[in-house]
């Protein structure tokens, strides 16, 4: 009898707004709790705080006694928040539900277990507030799968990502990369790594991809939020009246859609060939390369609005040469129609929609100085 009266009163705990998401997460009807935190978490996070050795029940399955049923009434999400969420930085990046499981895992070791945002930690400066940080990562060569160490420096000063190809650093760095345009993306399957990190930025008009990773996946988190505390030291100078709202958006992202496609040329009667491509909605720009670990774009296609004269559809080819796959896709621009196969069904649906998402969405200032910019390096 008590413990269907704990149930139930469990139960309409969690269907309180502060509680009727994950703690960790957000994701939606929680239905696991660490009763020794006092968190109504989701299944994925509580599997990471079985492993804190934070006591885990399910809310539904297991046995609760009074005491903890007392102790989850008294403090819920919210409060807990107020105690190990006092001092997140703005740039550091909250996990949500779909996000790799490093991230999500370091966020909540960092809350509860390391105790970085209570206000009140005082033990080495991390990384990521003190604006440097040097280390050494497993770099993919350009050329090749081969990943060697590399020494990388991040300064937040000089607004510079560097990495040094030998142990001999006297000769210099190999690049130094600009904050301005770098993105930090977690790509564990992609890079076949679980802390595998791909970091896009700009040089000499093309966008360059570096893949990296490092065993400890708190280090790989830390090299993530130092990248992010910089980006936003950066976005805090370029626009100096953005505020958090406007601006933590824009330090990092994830892409809003990878995947193979087949390309033809601008007479859409040349041979398909198979091409990797993302989509950086933020950027409205689609860009291909030949494979999906290459260092270097093969090009990049601005995604402007319909009433700029852009538009997607479905489309089946007239010349089909050398395409094995049969769901076309035609992406229209002012210059020149692109034409692109997808292997099935639903990869041209979940295209589309992508496609669809970004042409909808008003162009900004920077958009139409960006599609300039594109138009003219053709």
């Amino acid at each position: 009898m008590t413990n269907e009266r704990n149930k139930k009163i469990l139960l309409e705990l969690v269907k309180q707004p502060e509680n009727s998401r994950c703690a960790d997460c957000g994701a939606p009807e929680p239905d696991w709790a660490s009763y020794k935190i006092g968190v109504f978490v989701c299944l994925n996070c509580s599997g990471i705080h079985r492993s804190l050795s934070s006591r885990v029940k399910s809310i539904r399955l297991d046995f609760w006694e009074d005491d903890l049923v007392e102790f989850m009434k008294s403090t819920g999400n919210a409060n807990a928040r107020a105690v190990y969420e006092k001092a997140v930085p703005p740039y550091y990046y909250r996990p949500l539900e779909n996000d790799c499981n490093v991230l999500r895992d370091q966020w909540i070791r960092a809350k509860y277990q390391r105790m970085e945002f209570n206000g009140v930690t005082k033990y080495p400066p991390l990384a990521y507030t003190t604006g440097f940080h040097e280390g050494i990562l497993w770099k993919k060569g350009k050329e090749n799968m081969q990943f060697q160490k590399r020494k990388f420096v991040l300064s937040e000063r000089e607004f510079t990502l560097s990495y040094y190809n030998k142990e001999d650093e006297s000769k210099g760095p190999k690049a130094v990369i600009s904050i301005k345009d770098l993105n930090a993306t977690f790509q564990p399957q992609k890079i076949s790594h679980p802390h595998g990190l791909q970091i896009t930025y700009q040089d000499e008009n093309k966008t360059r991809n570096l893949y990296v990773y490092h065993e400890s996946a708190e280090e790989i988190v830390i090299w993530y939020n130092s990248i992010r505390a910089a980006r936003y030291a950066y976005l805090k100078t370029a626009y100096p009246t953005g505020s958090d709202e406007d601006l933590v958006p824009m330090i990092t992202r994830n892409y809003l859609k990878e995947g193979y496609m087949e390309k033809t040329g601008p007479l859409q009667k040349e041979s398909f060939r198979k091409r990797w491509f993302i989509l950086d909605s933020q950027n409205r720009k689609l860009l291909y390369f030949k494979d999906q670990l290459d260092a270097e774009e093969l090009g990049v296609i601005f995604i402007g609005t319909e009433s700029n004269g852009y538009s997607v559809r479905e489309c089946v080819p007239k010349h089909a040469r050398g395409n094995k796959w049969k769901c076309g896709i035609m992406v229209e621009t002012p210059e020149r129609q692109f034409v692109f196969m997808c292997e099935q069904e639903r990869e041209q649906k979940q295209w589309l929609n992508a496609l669809r998402k970004v042409l909808s969405r008003p162009m900004s200032p920077q958009d139409y100085t960006a599609q300039a910019h594109i138009r003219h390096k053709k």
